[in-house]
């Protein structure tokens, strides 16, 4: 009888062992998952790959979209030349010299040309000539995006590592063209004499054509990047604003539990 006891003892002790070490690995798996959720988005590999993945797509399609325009949009191959581009450029001039003259390609009547130009500056053609300005601004701007996927966003914020990805794209493909070609190809032309309505004229050049700028896949990438980026920082103020208000009104709904004044009086009454 006493082994009987003694077996049914421990078998009743085993079960809530058991059931202590599953909540235990169930906690565990909890705190886990959230660390991963809320640490940074370097000790995720599916995070990293994403920005690898998008950042090594999107600067291949700008190289390769740049090469195939100066092969085949001219007519003959146009070749950029170093050591011409810096010495127009050193002499004020123009780099529209070489290039040769040529009629656009209409990909889709005023929606689209492609005609190739060589600029000196940055988007729509500001500050032109200050290279060294844009190169040490770009290597900049990539370490701030850089720092910006470790610290600001988490491993499941995939939008705005696909958006980091892209500005990092667009920031090596234009990087590499000013440290080559000491200036940036470009060849897309979007909205082509299309012209604004009432007499407007644009501020940057006084034309009235609505974007008379001709730019490339690198700037396209980083136009999306930017603004997928401000989409996620709306939301998630937004969201953290929501989150707020609703607190505040769940303290101002919840009431104190009342507790009695004192205890219960005794019935009992003097002799």
């Amino acid at each position: 009888m006493g082994e009987v006891f003694d077996r049914g003892g421990a078998g009743a002790g085993a079960a809530p062992r058991e059931s202590a070490v599953s909540t235990s690995g169930e906690q565990q798996g909890a705190a886990t998952g959230s660390a991963g959720a809320s640490g940074s988005s370097w000790q995720s590999g599916a995070a990293v790959a994403t920005l690898l993945i998008v950042a090594l797509l999107g600067l291949a399609s700008d190289l390769g979209s740049k090469w195939a325009a100066f092969r085949w949009v001219a007519g003959a191959p146009v070749v950029v030349d170093r050591g011409q581009v810096l010495d127009l450029s050193a002499r004020g001039q123009h780099l529209g010299a070489l290039i040769p003259s040529h009629e656009p390609v209409h990909v889709v009547p005023s929606v689209l040309d492609l005609s190739l130009v060589l600029n000196r500056g940055a988007v729509f053609g500001i500050g032109a000539g200050k290279r060294w300005f844009f190169v040490g601004f770009t290597v900049l701007a990539i370490g701030f995006g850089l720092w910006m996927f470790g610290s600001w966003t988490r491993p499941p914020d995939r939008a705005a590592h696909v958006a980091i990805g892209l500005l990092l794209a667009g920031g090596l493909g234009n990087l590499y063209d000013r440290l080559v070609f000491a200036c940036v190809r470009d060849f897309l032309h979007p909205l082509p004499g299309v012209q604004l309505p009432f007499g407007w004229t644009m501020p940057l050049d006084g034309g009235r054509e609505i974007w008379p700028y001709v730019s490339n896949i690198a700037d396209l990438w980083l136009l999306v990047g930017i603004g997928v980026l401000m989409v996620q920082l709306w939301r998630g103020g937004h969201h953290e604003k929501e989150s707020g208000e609703k607190k505040n009104g769940e303290k101002q709904d919840a009431k104190p539990l009342s507790s009695p004044e004192s205890g219960p009086r005794s019935s009992a009454t003097s002799g």
